[in-house]
């Protein structure tokens, strides 16, 4: 008579300490595909805390040119990240980002992101750095973040042309800056730092009773295209079969005619006295 066998769960836990290191050569030896196929690199990181236990995950996708955010990073990391760094590609979508829930750091810099991108529903994302993108239109991005980020408290916008300074756009002065600043801190009240300073309570007395009327409006860009009048010249140059300044036909020569007074009555009036 058999037995009957019964069922064991066994559940294992582990640590894994990870070093990394710059390496100046990839040992293509190690990784004979390395020469054969399209590679990119990430670096995964994680912090434990030792008093709390908490762990903070780390991922950094920066410099890979892609255009959107591999599935593959979303399947794999996706649920665990807490801070994501997609810095330094070419992104003009944020397609996929609603797969990481438990995001709290953001970094975006240097990208191809324009006013159409679509902002998930991020409850956690505290820091947002959005530097050195294609961003024009800023009210309608504060009203995305309004919405959907509701635990911001940093954002950076420098190098947009929606970020009124110096390093966007060189007709802008402190002024405009600064209304830029009251304007946002306006729409977005909590927040503790503005691109790369603190908001000071004087900025925040200052945004509550005028930064509503800050809007900076600039004038819209228009090409003004020249009517096919405009565009023909006046002045018809001389056709090319025209002779050249050196083809001058006027040469000397002998003359072949004389004149002669014969019939002539020029002198009919005129006495010897006159002579």
């Amino acid at each position: 008579m058999c037995e009957k066998q019964s069922t064991v769960l066994v559940i294992y836990n582990y640590n894994i300490d990870l070093e990394t290191r710059t390496l100046l050569k990839i040992p293509t030896s190690k990784y004979p595909l390395i020469n054969n196929s399209n590679h990119s690199y990430l670096y995964f990181s994680m912090h434990l805390n030792k008093i709390d236990g908490k762990k903070h995950e780390k991922l950094c996708y920066s410099g890979q040119k892609c255009e959107k955010i591999p599935e593959a990073i979303v399947k794999l990391y996706g649920t665990k990240v807490q801070s994501l760094d997609l810095s330094y590609n070419e992104l003009h979508t944020l397609r996929g980002l609603e797969g990481f829930p438990l995001l709290k750091e953001l970094v975006l810099d240097n990208n191809q992101l324009t006013d159409s991108i679509v902002l998930p529903y991020l409850p956690y994302l505290h820091t947002l750095s959005l530097n050195k993108n294609n961003i024009d239109d800023l009210e309608v991005l504060l009203i995305k973040i309004n919405h959907n980020l509701p635990m911001l408290n940093y954002l950076s916008l420098l190098g947009n042309k929606a970020c009124p300074n110096k390093l966007s756009n060189l007709d802008s002065d402190e002024e405009d800056y600064q209304r830029y600043r009251h304007y946002v801190l306006y729409h977005l009240p909590s927040l503790k730092f503005l691109d790369s300073s603190k908001v000071t309570d004087m900025e925040r007395k200052e945004a509550r009773r005028t930064g509503q009327f800050m809007k900076i409006i600039r004038p819209k860009t228009c090409e003004v295209k020249e009517s096919k009048e405009e565009k023909e010249d006046p002045f018809t140059p001389l056709p090319k079969n025209i002779r050249r300044p050196e083809d001058f036909k006027g040469v000397y020569g002998k003359c072949r005619f004389r004149y002669s007074g014969k019939h002539s009555e020029g002198n009919r009036f005129i006495s010897n006295n006159d002579l």
